[in-house]
């Protein structure tokens, strides 16, 4: 015997899916009234997706109005009327100017990096004004062998230096 959930055909998946689709309404009669009138708020499409919906459209017109002016020729925009539009300079100086801009505007924000870095050889690259030196303190031996944890520090680069470069392991 087969269970109610299996899926057989087609029809039966269809079946299926209105059958999880249907819901129980338990709104009151004036809650039916203003849902249907389209006074909930929790109905209708967000600011956002319609925002988004009238961006994506309009860049998918812009560009192909860009591409019909920067390529068709000009006889074929005579023939269907269109006889005052922007020079084809700009369909190759613009995009140009844009790329150009956006390599300067890198190379001026990693200049700007470079220069706000400290040197290598500056005390700064070591210590700041966060910088913690570790506290040493001594806890007396009652016979436990646990010692708490150590309050928070940086470590010095002494110590760094001896676990990086010193050999002896």
């Amino acid at each position: 015997m087969e269970s109610p959930h299996s899926v057989n055909s087609p029809r039966r998946t269809l079946s299926l899916s209105r059958q999880r689709r249907a819901t129980v309404s338990f709104l009151d009669s004036d809650e039916k009234n203003n849902s249907a009138s389209g006074l909930s708020a929790d109905h209708g499409p967000k600011p956002s997706e319609v925002y988004g919906f009238v961006g994506s459209i309009t860049t998918v017109v812009a560009t192909v109005i860009f591409l019909v002016w920067a390529y068709v020729p000009e006889s074929w925009l005579h023939s269907i009327g269109i006889s005052y539009y922007p020079s084809r300079y700009w369909a190759l100086a613009v995009p140009t100017y844009v790329m150009v801009t956006i390599v300067l505007m890198l190379a001026f924000y990693i200049g700007l990096n470079f220069m706000s870095t400290p040197s290598p050889a500056s005390i700064n690259t070591v210590y700041d004004e966060f910088s913690r030196d570790p506290l040493r303190v001594e806890f007396s031996d009652d016979g436990d062998d646990e010692k708490p944890i150590d309050p928070i520090s940086d470590i010095g680069i002494d110590r760094i230096n001896d676990a990086m470069f010193n050999n002896s392991t």
